[in-house]
Formats: structure tokens, sequence, C-alpha cells
């Protein structure tokens, strides 16, 4: 694919999406779409696309079960799952249904899961079913619980591969994507926004802000007081060793924490017949430490004067150290999954990749559990869009671009 390469020189552009993810490349194709002749650029820092969260996550096509009633989760995973197996049938990319069991391993935690059936049913979720334990060991014979609700329209897709595919989209319908494009500043001159950026400087009508773990900064360094932190959490993943012994037909999920928007450890299909084990929730210690041992002082030295910092390690303290515990333990994160999968031992999990959960946190030290939208002067910024917009990426793109040209900065 051509990518248009910055060059040292102010170009002008309607719109300029910062951000070469899922969302990023659904927005600037959402707008295209909708406005030919819009000129549109994305502006991604790292030399390829979808290389942060659209690339490092389990590729789970969500059903839309988990979230709160009326939140902008739930409407637009559900609406952006269907339109995101539409868009995979047409373009013939590879997608497998396989649905889902959220398995409660205790008494107690049947209780909670009769509220997610409830939110489900609530949410418009098709299919879902109450399984007893008998029926649990029918579908699944290594899986036990004492009840699980089966959500059959789960899935699996790479969306990485999505992504591209939406790049092209992007670049066929006459916009532009630059990547190894890094924004070093962004500033609002009363007229718009202009960027400077690793290849020269440009302009636009409207900054569109989909900078993942970068929102917040990207937000103050165009004027605007985003009210959040951005925290990082990694997600580190095992995978099973001879994934064909546990005769696997869906994704195995726990009943989970309903206080966190972390889904727990869980057991994934892959396309290639695969099974992952994953993620947990790590506080990492930088913005892009994907392994233990990186460390940024400055990403650190932010987290520490953040105004929610000290509350969140007041209420989540005690969660953060198991998180870390289970990091360090093959041990306890076997454990963790015997829960649901008995016969699971440390020697089955293998060492797998992690990824980087862009989790906004507000200044009570609050983990914000629904997508975040701020208008601003010539602006929008993302501030938050962690799972599931991948499978929500399509509507809500078409969110965001609806926001922009109501505006009087797109007015024709």
């Amino acid at each position: 694919m051509k990518r248009r390469e910055g060059r040292a020189v102010t170009d002008r552009w309607d719109v300029a999406v910062v951000g070469g993810g899922i969302v990023g490349l659904a927005t600037a194709r959402s707008l295209l779409l909708q406005r030919p002749g819009l000129r549109v650029t994305i502006l991604e820092r790292a030399p390829g696309l979808a290389g942060a969260q659209t690339g490092h996550n389990s590729g789970v096509i969500h059903s839309g079960a988990y979230y709160r009633p009326g939140s902008a989760k739930a409407r637009l995973c559900l609406e952006g799952r269907r339109r995101l197996i539409e868009y995979l049938e047409a373009k013939g990319l590879e997608y497998r249904i396989p649905g889902k069991l959220i398995v409660a391993g205790r008494p107690d935690q049947a209780a909670r899961l009769r509220v997610l059936a409830e939110r489900a049913s609530a949410n418009g979720v098709e299919g879902a079913r109450w399984r007893s334990a008998e029926e649990i060991r029918s579908l699944e014979p290594e899986i036990r619980g004492v009840a699980a609700l089966e959500i059959p329209g789960a899935g699996i897709v790479n969306y990485a591969a999505v992504a591209h595919s939406y790049a092209r989209d992007v670049e066929d319908l006459g916009g532009t994507i630059r990547t190894g494009t890094p924004v070093l500043r962004a500033s609002n001159t009363g007229a718009g926004i202009e960027i400077e950026h690793a290849g020269g400087a440009l302009s636009a009508r409207v900054l569109v802000g989909c900078a993942g773990i970068e929102a917040d900064r990207l937000a103050r360094s165009c004027g605007t007081d985003p009210a959040v932190q951005i925290v990082p959490f990694r997600g580190e993943y095992y995978t099973l060793r001879d994934p064909d012994r546990w005769g696997l037909s869906h994704l195995i999920y726990p009943v989970p924490d309903p206080t966190v928007p972390f889904l727990g450890v869980h057991l994934t299909l892959t396309l290639h017949r695969g099974i992952e084990a994953g993620p947990n929730a790590v506080l990492a210690l930088g913005r892009a430490a994907y392994r233990r041992h990186e460390i940024s002082v400055r990403d650190l030295a932010e987290l520490a004067l953040a105004p929610g910092s000290w509350a969140l390690a007041r209420r989540w303290g005690r969660t953060g150290i198991y998180e870390a515990l289970r990091s360090l333990s093959r041990s306890v994160y076997a454990r963790d999954l015997r829960t649901m999968v008995p016969a699971i031992t440390d020697a089955d999990l293998l060492p797998g990749g992690a990824g980087i959960r862009a989790q906004a946190v507000d200044r009570a030290g609050r983990l914000v559990d629904d997508f975040v939208l701020i208008d601003a002067p010539h602006a929008l910024h993302v501030l938050n869009a962690p799972s599931p917009a991948a499978t929500a990426a399509l509507a809500l793109a078409d969110t965001i671009r609806d926001r922009l040209l109501h505006r009087r900065d797109l007015a024709l």
C-alpha cells in the first residue's frame, strides 16, 4: 500500500486524524463516505498501522452482553458488531463465530451471572441462553462451573487485517495516510489547528484525536483539559500447549467483577486453531511498556502527579498487587484458569504476547467505563476507547463523523 510521506512543508486539510488505529481509520473512512471530496489525512507515529491496541488485542468480536444498558458501549457494540460482520462478508475477510460461555465457578458468581443475563437481554443481545452445570460439560467437556451464560454471537477476527482494509478504503476514497509521522505539537490558531510533525507541518480545519495511549497529551497540547488521565495497563497472554487436547468450541470467560472494566483472564480461540489465555491487567511502568522490564521515567512521574493517581492506588491497590503477582507467577495464572478448566497445569501455559490498554482515569481515581468523546474548538478528542472499541469501530466512527459534520468547522 502506498503511503504519502510527511514533507517539510505546510499542507492544508479539512480534517487531520491523529492515530492510525482501527478507530482513527474507521473515522476517516466514515467521513469520506459521507462527504466525498473532503480533504482528510491520517497521521500515525509508528512505521505501520494498527500496531498498538488494534494489533495487540485478543481479536474478539464482542456481543454487547457486558455493558451498562443505555451506555455508548452497549449501543455502539451491538450496531458495530452487525456492521463489522457485514463488512467482513463483503470484503471476504476471515472470521469465525464460535460463541462464548461466561462461566460461574461458584454459587455467588451465579447470582452475578443472572444480573449479566438481564443486562444482555436489556441490551438486545440475541440468543443468550442459561446453561446448567451438566449442559456446560456437554458443550465443553473440559470446562466446569455451576452455571454459564451462552452468548452465541461472540466471534473472533484479526483486527489488524480489518484495520488495513479500512486503510485501503480511505485511500480509495481520496484520503491520505502518513506513517512514521509522530505529532510533535498541535496548537489552536483560532481558524483551525496547526500541527507540527516529524516531517514538517500542516494545518487542518479540524483535528480528530484518536491517539489511544497519547490521547490526553494530545488534547492538552491543543489547549483542552481532558479531565482524565490515560493510565496504561499491560495485558499479558499465554498460549495453551497442544490446543487440540482441550477440544474447545467456545470462547470461555469467567464472570467479571462488576466494579472494574476488565473481564478477567479467559480462553480465546484464534483463527488458526490455537488457544490464548488472558489477558491480565497489570499497571504498566510506561505507556509503551509491553515488557515487564520496560520503564518510562516521564510516564511514571506524570502518573504520580496526576490528580486521580493516589485515589486510584487507594481504591485498587490490593487488586493491583494481585495482578502484579499473577504477572510474575505462571502458577497463579494457571490457578485462576483452573476455576473454569480444572485440568490446566503450569506446564500447559506457554508465554504469549502482550498489549497495552489505554484506560482513562478521572480525578477521583475512578476507571472510566464508557467511551469518552470531548468536543473542543477545531477538535474532537476520543479520550477513552478500550474494548469493545474494535468491534464497535464502524458505529463509533459514524458517531464521531456526525458530531463533526454538525459543527461550523466543516460547514460547506
